[in-house]
């Protein structure tokens, strides 16, 4: 595994104390999710023909900003051109194709089509700039790729033009919505039903569909190579704990290019028969709402800050949010305070926390639809069916006992067949008994609810005591004028490192003083958890997932 020997040393150091007495007869920290439905058997184009057999006159998709809206059974037709259009293209079984786009209907298109000819979509984050889209376009070997024109400041175009002399094997570009796309649809005509069956027939629920690109701290990222199998079944599942029927109308305001929107949100609606609603191309809080309010939407999807942001819009109160019971949060911890008011003011009683990673399809645990707050904030959940989770010694691999801190790992049908090309990197963080490692401080709980209490890597270790910055934010969301706020690490001559604060106020015309914060956690927090330092900012570095980018703060106040 990774060398971390000098945190996990300091960790072990100061393990729990249930570690040092447990017996052989203490109950250990694993857990296998038993379920009485199987797992499904699927390809994704079969178990799109089961859904629009099922629905045909149902709502499939609306994308609200484009004003496109397709039952099930115009959705199932419009994703069989486009999938005959690739191969009158000669996509071939196997071939990559990119996705590099902005949430719209065409990307969802994309997604159904490629799985139903055996090619492996590779997901592009709109984000990347030249180099990046250039790695990734050579790493996976992309052949066809599929693009936005524009979108903000972003000029595909103009990028794709950049690279293209350097991505020999890159032999098609399309872009939607322009010539390109309507010639790679038209191109349908010269292939018949029976040559797209022909190629289905040749299909395997196990054979990889997709190419994700986890985003790493160092060096260029890991595409990790998911099947049929794993995400279909992750989609279901996840829409099945949140009891999913062809009644529901899921608002997809999260990326397409990550897990969370086009397996959690896509295939756990399809293979229910749920309507997925696009609101909007990139994240916009008043359209996110707007969306909601109008497709009468059931279930919301976003990580908390997504969250924070639709609450804390000056006419929030404006909007009609009734139809909403369910959504899904993710990507980080909830705050109490933000949970309390989704509950009780976007009427999503049901609201669900799912736990995962890319590498994982990417749910792992998930909280369940009748779960109080205390287990809806203060855990990620319990272990999905058809899925195994333990926590481990870092050092020894060694199964802790339940209620002490360790390493998380998964395993089961939703484990990644392995980063595309890259074995070496695979066998860090796949062992041989087909544990996934997921870098994750965790404890599992008596009753096999998991608590997230942080990275390995984030981990402060101030003078030998371990932080674990979840607690501190958790606590500081409790100010009074405090919005947002994340906890990093920074060096110190006498300590190590230091727990410094980064505040987002919630009324910008406030201020705020590390004094008046040290005064606010005195006595309530103890004295080496409390922030040395305090950083006021109007805004977190993010992810296009809507993570933030706790590196880049750490880097930037290292200082």
């Amino acid at each position: 595994m990774k060398d971390q020997r000098g945190i996990l040393d300091a960790m072990l150091q100061k393990a729990d104390t249930g570690r040092a007495h447990a017996a052989g007869t203490a109950e250990l920290s694993y857990a296998h999710g038993t379920g009485e439905t199987p797992l499904l058997g699927d390809t994704i184009g079969r178990n799109l023909d089961r859904a629009v057999a099922a629905w045909p006159d149902r709502d499939a998709l609306v994308d609200v900003a484009a004003g496109t809206r397709w039952t099930y059974a115009e959705f199932g037709a419009a994703v069989e051109r486009l999938a005959r259009g690739f191969l009158g293209s000669g996509v071939a079984k196997g071939d990559r194709v990119g996705i590099w786009a902005v949430n719209c209907a065409e990307w969802v298109l994309v997604q159904y089509a490629t799985a139903r000819i055996g090619a492996i979509m590779v997901n592009i984050n709109p984000a990347y700039r030249a180099h990046e889209l250039e790695f990734v376009l050579n790493q996976a070997g992309v052949s066809l790729l599929v693009a936005s024109q524009a979108h903000k400041s972003s000029d595909y175009r103009a990028l794709v033009d950049e690279v293209r002399p350097r991505c020999p094997g890159l032999r098609a570009v399309h872009y939607i919505g322009d010539g390109s796309w309507d010639a790679l649809l038209d191109a349908a005509a010269s292939v018949t039903a029976g040559e797209l069956g022909a190629r289905e027939a040749q299909l395997s629920c196990d054979d990889p569909v997709n190419i994700q690109y986890t985003s790493g701290t160092t060096g260029f990222p890991k595409g990790a190579t998911l099947s049929h199998h794993n995400i279909l079944n992750n989609g279901y599942w996840v829409g099945r704990t949140v009891g999913y029927t062809e009644q529901d109308r899921v608002c997809l305001p999260v990326p397409f290019y990550h897990c969370f929107g086009m397996v959690m949100g896509n295939l756990g609606a399809t293979s229910h028969g749920a309507c997925v609603v696009i609101p909007a191309p990139s994240f916009d809080p008043a359209a996110t709402l707007h969306a909601v309010e109008r497709e009468r939407c059931t279930s919301l999807y976003g990580v908390p800050t997504m969250f924070i942001a639709e609450l804390n819009l000056p006419d929030f109160a404006s909007y009609d949010l009734s139809s909403l019971r369910t959504g899904i949060m993710a990507g980080s911890p909830c705050p109490v305070e933000v949970m309390k008011r989704v509950v009780a003011e976007m009427h999503m009683s049901e609201v669900s926390i799912c736990y995962g990673m890319t590498e994982t399809s990417p749910v792992s645990t998930q909280t369940r639809r009748d779960d109080d707050l205390e287990r809806r904030t203060g855990t990620v959940g319990r272990v999905l069916p058809h899925i195994e989770v333990k926590v481990v010694d870092p050092a020894t691999g060694v199964t802790l006992p339940r209620g002490t801190s360790g390493e998380l790992c998964t395993r089961g049908y939703s484990v990644m067949l392995g980063y595309w090309n890259e074995p070496e990197r695979t066998a860090e963080v796949i062992d041989s008994g087909r544990w996934m490692h997921t870098g994750d401080l965790a404890v599992m709980r008596e009753d096999g609810y998991v608590q997230i209490v942080g990275r390995i890597k984030d981990m402060i270790i101030r003078g030998g005591e371990n932080i674990y910055p979840r607690e501190i934010e958790e606590f500081l969301y409790g100010h009074p004028k405090i919005a947002d706020v994340q906890v990093v690490g920074v060096p110190d001559e006498r300590y190590g490192e230091v727990p410094l604060a980064c505040v987002i106020l919630r009324d910008p015309e406030e201020t705020l003083t590390a004094e008046e914060l040290r005064a606010y956690c005195k006595g309530k927090l103890a004295h080496y958890k409390v922030p040395a330092a305090l950083r006021l900012m109007e805004s977190f570095p993010m992810t296009v997932s809507g993570k933030v980018r706790k590196i880049e703060l750490r880097e930037r106040y290292a200082e």
